[in-house]
Order: structure tokens, then C-alpha cells, then sequence
């Protein structure tokens, strides 16, 4: 009896120390990506670590406020933050005014604000852009296909799709974008 008891003891304290390894050797290796990579090592300082791998968004084209069309594909070239939200959506209109102070800072240098409105009508939509002074352009996804497309399971969720127009982060929740460090991270990122 005192012998399986030593046996399990010592298997418990083998396996503890190969996890241990384990996970340092991953987290070292994150580390050293992060560390050759300033803007995956800024966006990992701001909180947000970027996909492991990039991915290529599903185009779409969806009406605008104005009844304009406008095209993921379009804006190939620009640094493109992509939210999906609703305006009955607490969270959703929390962190919008600090996308639109994002959006404002940076707009000059290449970024690009979609804000695709799930399952709304657009005198809703623009009542709620227009009282709360927002510039960025909102899109409306009324039958919820491209949020579908996009496996939207709960909003706000955002993406950053890079210039060479890949998806490099996916954000669900909401959280106030306009702080020193992510601010540095969309510096590197569009510089």
C-alpha cells in the first residue's frame, strides 16, 4: 500500500513538472514571437494578443446610412476595425465613443472604421449615430446574413484586418479603445 502511494506521488510530481515545462516552453516561445514582432508585442502590452495566425475575412458589400453601398473588399490597403453591434446593445454603445476618439486619431493615417449594425432598420440606426456625434460609417447588416457569415455569436465583436487585408485580431466584448496603450499598438501597426 505505502509503495502505490509513493508511485502515485512521484507520477503526480513527474506530470506537474512536464506541465510546468510545457507551459513555460509555450509561454517563452509567445514571448519571443512577441519579441521579434513590436506589433504583436504592442498589442500584447495593450491587453489584446493578435491571432497566432492571420485569417482572410469573407468580402461583403451592405448598404450605408446614406443607401450607398460600400465593400470590405474596397478598402484593401487601409487598416480596417470591424464592429458588430446593435443600438439596443448596453456594451455596444459603452465603447463606442472611444471607437470614435480611435477612429478620429487615426483616421488620417489609414484606419478605417466599420460599424456593421446587426438586424436594424436604418431611421434607427441614424437616429443613433447622429445623437451621439458619431463620424465613422456604419453599415447595415438588416437580415443578419454577414454577421452569420462571420459566426457572431454575441455583440460587440470587433476585427482588425490589417493592410494586406487579413484578419490579425478578434475582440468579443467591449472595452474603452482609446488608452496610451493601444493607441501604441495601432501606432505600430500603421506605421
Amino acid at each position: 500500500m505505502k509503495e502505490s502511494s509513493k508511485i502515485k506521488s512521484f507520477a503526480r510530481l513527474f506530470l506537474g513538472s512536464v506541465m510546468a515545462l510545457l507551459l513555460c516552453s509555450c509561454s517563452a516561445k509567445a514571448q519571443e514571437a512577441s519579441a521579434g514582432d513590436p506589433v504583436a508585442r504592442a498589442f500584447a502590452e495593450a491587453g489584446l494578443p493578435l491571432l497566432s495566425r492571420k485569417v482572410s475575412p469573407r468580402d461583403f458589400s451592405l448598404p450605408t446610412l446614406a443607401g450607398e453601398t460600400q465593400s470590405l473588399a474596397a478598402l484593401k490597403g487601409r487598416v480596417v476595425f470591424l464592429n458588430f453591434w446593435a443600438t439596443w446593445c448596453g456594451p455596444c454603445r459603452d465603447e463606442m465613443p472611444s471607437m470614435e476618439a480611435l477612429y478620429m486619431r487615426f483616421r488620417e493615417k489609414g484606419l478605417e472604421i466599420i460599424a456593421v449594425n446587426s438586424g436594424e432598420r436604418q431611421p434607427d440606426v441614424l437616429a443613433f449615430m447622429q445623437s451621439n456625434r458619431l463620424s465613422f460609417p456604419a453599415l447595415l447588416d438588416e437580415d443578419g446574413r454577414v454577421s452569420g457569415d462571420y459566426g457572431i455569436r454575441a455583440i460587440p465583436t470587433s476585427f482588425l484586418i490589417d493592410r494586406e487585408g487579413m484578419i490579425i485580431l478578434r475582440k468579443v466584448g467591449s472595452i474603452d479603445w482609446d488608452t496610451p496603450a493601444i493607441h501604441a499598438a495601432m501606432e505600430a501597426l500603421l506605421n
